[in-house]
């Protein structure tokens, strides 16, 4: 695991030339349609071919076996959770490594926007353990406090303010809940993956600030690997704490 620390600010230039290459690589359509428009173009995104070819492409990325490095080394330890939340389950990039890390009894509940990817996620893990839903990340059809665990990868670039989901997040997990999430980072990288995948990317320090505004401050910051964190690469992938009731914020 990375010591939490909170990340360096840009200087002006670069925040300059950053925004010109955004402009010029990275998809721009969640800033410039609605949230219902945007939705609606990411749900035929993934009931389409790019999401049937979804599952190989986070093999030959590493994102699937990255991912399941961290479970199953105990970076995220997911051994203590009874009721787990995988938000955007349609690859199974997390689903499949909870399946196997997860005690047996845990209660898994796998969503995704897509009914199309549902299909798909069911048809590979393979296993009735799961539950499986539709659900919009934005309008969880949950009761407060449903979970102690949510994990929630490569979905929260679906949403025009991160703060919609996040606070959907904070309402459904536990006091003292964990948050497992992986979002793509405004790196040149990760603005080739924009283009290609119709999403948006974050910035380090203002995700880290809608995290801190809806409720769900920071624990740690994971990398895949040192050369990851070395080289800066690898996206966003964060493990946040919803705080006990007496330390809960008054108000989002």
């Amino acid at each position: 695991m990375a010591p939490l620390s909170s990340p360096e600010k840009p200087n002006p230039k670069r925040l300059r030339l950053k925004k010109s290459l955004r402009s010029l690589i990275e998809f721009g359509g969640g800033d410039q349609i609605d949230q219902n428009q945007f939705q609606s173009t990411t749900r035929k995104l993934y009931d389409g071919p790019a999401g049937a070819v979804l599952y190989l492409a986070s093999k030959l990325s590493l994102h699937d076996p990255l991912v399941g490095r961290i479970i199953k080394t105990r970076r995220f330890d997911v051994t203590e959770f009874r009721s787990i939340l995988d938000i955007g389950s349609g690859a199974g990039q997390i689903l499949g490594h909870l399946l196997r890390e997860t005690h047996p009894e845990a209660r898994l509940v796998a969503c995704d926007l897509s009914h199309q990817m549902l299909k798909r996620a069911r048809n590979r893990m393979d296993s009735a353990r799961p539950n499986y839903l539709s659900a919009d990340l934005t309008m969880l059809p949950f009761r407060d406090e449903s979970f102690d665990c949510v994990t929630c990868g490569w979905v929260l670039e679906y949403v025009a303010d991160p703060r919609d989901g996040l606070t959907e997040i904070y309402r459904v997990l536990q006091p003292g809940g964990s948050l497992f999430l992986l979002a793509t980072e405004d790196k040149f990288s990760g603005m080739l993956n924009s283009r290609t995948w119709k999403c948006r990317t974050y910035n380090r320090v203002e995700l880290k600030q809608a995290f801190e505004e809806s409720g769900l401050p920071w624990k740690e910051q994971h990398w895949f690997t040192p050369i990851h964190q070395f080289l800066k690469l690898g996206g966003i992938i964060v493990e946040a704490t919803k705080p006990l009731d007496e330390d809960s914020p008054q108000s989002l």
